[in-house]
């Protein structure tokens, strides 16, 4: 019997596959790549057009050495990495490996890991794209030209083991850059002022004061403010203006990989680097029962939101069943995204929009099923009609002071019934119905309310913030945003902290270093240029070698330039009040694996070192310390006791200040729908709780099971 081999990139998919394709196929995992530049040398000969040299990676001898003996057994073998750059490049080196004949037809691709696109795409093999192949290429010695040369530079003028990415840098740049806005920002005083008016026989509503003498009016100040009250006293106030209008709101478009990084973030508080990791096991295969094996969702790393006219159909037909014509959208949704999109792959979406998410449930992780949900909903919601809102306008006069009240009511939710998508500034839209009323009427003033408010400076960036700033600005692509975040914090450039990035003082030293001496390297459009660049050998348009010739060039000339004028670059320690046990120095502030710790400055004579300990103000329910923040082994937060190891109560969530109500005992926060923050005292014969969403009252749940043992938490 002829025997067909298909090599894909993980055993998970390995296994869904192998289900679909039954005994005359063998299924192979590669592991991901097999071949790269070696880690220990430069690995690329500049001189001989940057011809790269590729090793076997180490520890994969023998996944190649299992994938040549299956080659031997079969008549013909299918590569079927994954759809993109990337795994067109681990196909290239496969079909290097084993010696496949480069115009023979071995690789397949699919969007979706469902019995009927494999058995299509296995019967609809093609030639590897050598541009594609290029690309990848020119990416990664791009790569290893700006880290090879840079990090021994910044070794050995800042300090031993940094490291500089030609992308990394730019991300580290925009946090930089974003906090020097804050700290340079001043202030500005301004004034609001907020009427209560009703109409008799109605419940009141509020107007905001906007206009004065037909021009926009601006309090700056408490004075100004009094003097607009002064002469209000005793006006009467008209309704001069009643404006209403019906409006559509249409739906967000399916996901992309940068929306989907975002909206996990700010709707379940998933990281970048968590979100694609369980979207990856969503795209290759859960076991669903008696259903078998499938991929529940489309290709996860994706710029476009094109949906096929199949999964449409699908959508719709599903819609008019389950909620009648009425919500089936008659227009495509509107699409993503600025500058260029590479519309290989369709938007992310369910394989199938009858598997509902309640469905298959108990076959998911919680986490798999709130992902699966999100992107479940996104999609039928993208396919939905419009929501209509009824939004009123009213103006009312006081004088030459004019007050304008806004509400709107849903009239039809359209595809609010499945969805609404976050923001994040976390606002939230509120139905506001206003009384009914006329020009010429006139309404009563309850009262006249003036709130001191200051302009804010931007806000910090977040995960989901910095991605879509990335996205904005043309840096990275959809496989490059999760590990960017993660580099940079792993780095010791960044630290994420309550959900917003930070600068550290090691992540300023460097660019300011990069920006004065390596301008381009650090430079947003620059780096954005490059990214088209790329684009365009995809595309076949652009001869890779003469981009990085065009780059390489400028670039050592600056290298050589800057390896003399740079002197030694001091990066200052953070001093404290901490006094060094062995030689009494200060002790400084260091960044280390797991966050900040406490270091002697004497190192190496002093090699003393503590952990940073983050108190909370919450005392310990066991002794007189204090509960301070520590990290375990692994890094994973938790809080003990300050006075340990005399006293060696722990906790996994953050205490709160709140005393329990009921028993007067510890209470911690845990975080409940919508990410609003629930309190739960520790104590088992207690276990009260405080629902936030309830303003306070209070239920009782049993067995919150909050407690753990030092020993547990060392050794997570």
């Amino acid at each position: 019997m002829s025997k067909t081999l298909v090599i894909v990139e993980s055993p998970a998919k390995a296994k869904t596959i192998s289900k679909f394709l039954g005994k005359k196929y063998m299924v192979k995992a590669s592991m991901g790549h097999v071949r790269d530049l070696p880690k220990s040398q430069f690995g690329v000969d500049i001189s001989n057009g940057f011809n790269p040299k590729y090793i076997t990676i180490r520890g994969k001898g023998n996944t190649i050495k299992d994938l040549r003996a299956a080659e031997k057994k079969a008549d013909q073998v299918l590569i079927a990495s994954d759809p993109d750059r990337e795994g067109e490049a681990i196909a290239w080196h496969l079909q290097n490996i084993l010696e496949i004949p480069d115009n023979e037809p071995c690789r397949i691709e699919f969007n979706e890991i469902t019995k009927q696109a494999i058995r299509n795409a296995v019967t609809h093999p093609r030639v590897i794209d050598a541009d594609l192949v290029n690309a990848q290429q020119a990416r990664r010695i791009l790569d290893r030209l700006v880290g090879y040369n840079l990090s021994p530079l910044l070794w050995r003028k800042v300090k031993k083991g940094l490291s500089a990415g030609r992308v990394q840098s730019v991300a580290v740049r925009l946090i930089c850059d974003r906090e020097e806005e804050i700290e340079s920002f001043e202030p500005e005083e301004y004034w609001t002022l907020t009427g209560s008016f009703i109409k008799t026989g109605n419940a009141p509503f509020e107007g905001r004061l906007f206009r004065y003498l037909g021009e926009k009016i601006e309090i700056g100040n408490e004075e100004k403010v009094r003097e607009v009250l002064a002469n209000l006293k005793g006006a009467d106030y008209t309704v001069t203006k009643v404006a209403r209008k019906e409006k559509n709101r249409r739906p967000a478009p399916p996901f992309i990989t940068s929306t989907l990084q975002q909206e996990a973030y700010r709707k379940l508080n998933f990281t970048s680097r968590k979100t694609m990791m369980i979207a990856q096991q969503l795209y290759e295969g859960l076991d669903l029962g008696k259903e078998g094996t499938s991929g529940l969702v489309t290709y996860i790393r994706t710029d476009s939101t094109r949906v096929s006219e199949t999964a449409r159909g699908e959508a719709h037909d599903y819609l008019r069943e389950r909620f009648g014509a009425s919500y089936v959208g008659r227009y495509a949704a509107k699409t993503a995204g600025k500058g260029k999109v590479q519309d290989a792959h369709e938007a992310i979406r369910p394989t199938s929009i009858n598997r509902e998410p309640d469905s298959i449930k108990s076959f998911l992780t919680n986490d798999q099923y709130k992902l699966y949900k999100l992107i479940w909903s996104r999609f039928l919601a993208s396919q939905m009609s419009p929501a209509v809102f009824d939004t009123t306008s009213i103006e009312i006069s006081a004088g030459d002071y004019v007050f304008r009240a806004t509400g709107s009511i849903i009239k039809f939710p359209g595809f609010m019934k499945v969805y609404t998508e976050s923001r994040d500034d976390g606002e939230k839209d509120e139905e506001k119905l206003l009384p009914e009323l006329r020009e010429g009427e006139s309404v009563e003033a309850r009262s006249l309310t003036p709130k001191q408010h200051f302009t804010q400076p931007p806000p910090r960036y977040t995960d989901a913030t910095l991605v879509k700033t990335l996205e904005e600005k043309g840096i990275g692509r959809p496989s490059t945003y999760a590990p960017i975040v993660e580099t940079v914090i792993k780095r010791g450039y960044v630290v994420r902290d309550k959900k917003q990035l930070y600068p550290t003082e090691l992540g300023a030293t460097v660019v300011d270093l990069l920006k004065k001496h390596f301008l381009n390297i650090i430079d947003i459009e620059f780096t954005a240029g490059m990214e088209e660049d790329l684009d365009r050998i995809e595309e076949g348009t652009v001869n890779w070698v003469q981009v990085l010739d065009k780059f390489y060039t400028p670039f050592n000339q600056t290298l050589l330039k800057a390896d003399k004028e740079i002197g030694r670059v001091q990066v200052a320690d953070q001093v404290t009040d901490e006094i060094c046990e062995q030689c009494g120095r200060n002790m400084v502030i260091k960044m280390g694996r797991y966050g900040k710790f406490l270091a002697c400055p004497g190192f190496p004579e002093c090699r003393s070192t503590r952990p940073l300990l983050e108190p909370t103000g919450v005392g310990c329910p066991r002794c007189e310390g204090e509960l301070v923040a520590r990290r375990s082994k692994k890094g994973r937060k938790f809080y003990g006791c300050s006075r340990y190891p005399e006293c060696d109560f722990t906790i996994w969530d953050q205490p709160a200040k709140e005393k329990c109500p009921a028993c007067g005992g510890l209470m911690v926060e845990k975080k409940g729908a919508g990410n609003k923050i629930n309190l739960r005292c520790i104590n088992e014969k207690c276990s009260h709780k405080v629902v936030s969403s309830n303003k306070g009252k209070s239920r009782v749940k049993k067995n919150p099971k909050n407690k753990v043992t030092g020993k547990e938490i060392l050794s997570q």
